[in-house]
């Protein structure tokens, strides 16, 4: 190893390249060229003086040094997005860079509409939305403001519960001409469901109804996006928040006596964020919408 420390930017070519298994697909999502990808990747293995990846016909595979690096990599691009989104705008000015993360479906389907008014009001802050169904640490600033659909147990976190949204299960028009509708929970599973396929995280935060499991799901994806345009193409019954199926009149309930969840909905940042102007607004105005979303809810 050498006495000098290797460049920051060698490190985050390294963790691209860890992620994608090719110099080519690294250097597009950094913005350089492949041979700057490559050397920068060759000066990382000679500062470090041991090799980071095996070379064949498939592409670059990290040795077990390269996978143990990768978590600590991922730290350091945490820790440098947050510094990038401090020092975007002064504290007391809306201005400047505020990272949101939600999960798939309210980040598609719910977030759009709420965050449309705020950006025509606030167009120098920049939002930039991470869409997973995977919490983001706000500890270690992977983002600024989170929506959860269970309370946060982390300590240092300012939550708030907004309430809860219901969800049921919908069928399209065009599914229940061909098929009908089931008369009762028996008789669904004569049906075609769609469900999650190997992650059930965001199904295992539901409250209420009996869950089915993965078996009874004819249509699998762990993208509810994917499960909901499933759903609006009539390829079978599936979950959906009532308001959102509210805004398709094609989206027949099912079963609404029989079968509906609760999901809770929080909204939580780091407790220093506060005195952050720009992150505050961003904060109240979604608690706002929120509030007003689940209120359509109870309303249906």
């Amino acid at each position: 190893m050498t006495s000098s420390a290797p460049s920051w930017d060698f490190y985050r070519t390294f963790l691209e390249v860890a992620r994608d298994g090719s110099l080519s697909g690294a250097a597009r999502r950094l913005g350089l060229t492949q041979p700057t990808a490559g050397r920068h990747i060759d000066a990382l293995e000679r500062s470090l003086g041991t090799k980071l990846f095996t070379r064949s016909h498939r592409g670059l595979t990290p040795t077990q040094i390269a996978l143990e690096m990768v978590p600590h990599a991922e730290r350091m691009t945490s820790a440098q997005d947050a510094l990038q989104r401090a020092a975007s705008g002064e504290a007391r000015q809306d201005r400047g860079t505020v990272r949101l993360t939600t999960s798939e479906v309210v980040g598609c389907e719910v977030i759009p509409g709420i965050l449309s008014p705020f950006c025509a009001r606030h167009p120098e802050i920049v939002v930039e939305l991470a869409v997973s169904n995977r919490a983001q640490d706000l500890l270690r600033r992977d983002a600024d403001i989170a929506i959860r659909m269970m309370r946060p147990k982390q300590e240092a976190l300012i939550a708030r519960r907004i309430g809860s949204v219901r969800i049921g299960l919908f069928a399209h028009r065009n599914y229940v001409r061909a098929r009908g509708l089931p008369s009762s929970i028996d008789d669904a599973a004569g049906h075609r469901l769609i469900g999650y396929d190997r992650d059930e995280v965001s199904f295992s935060s539901l409250k209420g109804s009996p869950r089915p499991s993965r078996e009874q799901f004819q249509y699998r994806s762990d993208s509810d996006p994917a499960q909901i345009a499933a759903l609006r193409a009539g390829i079978g019954i599936g979950g959906c928040m009532l308001g959102i199926a509210a805004r398709d009149p094609d989206l027949i309930p099912v079963l609404p006596r029989d079968v509906m969840f609760k999901l809770e909905v929080w909204l939580a940042m780091h407790e220093s964020s506060k005195a952050v102007h720009r992150i505050r607004l961003l904060f109240d105005h979604l608690a706002e919408g929120l509030a007003r979303f689940i209120r359509q809810d109870a309303a249906l």
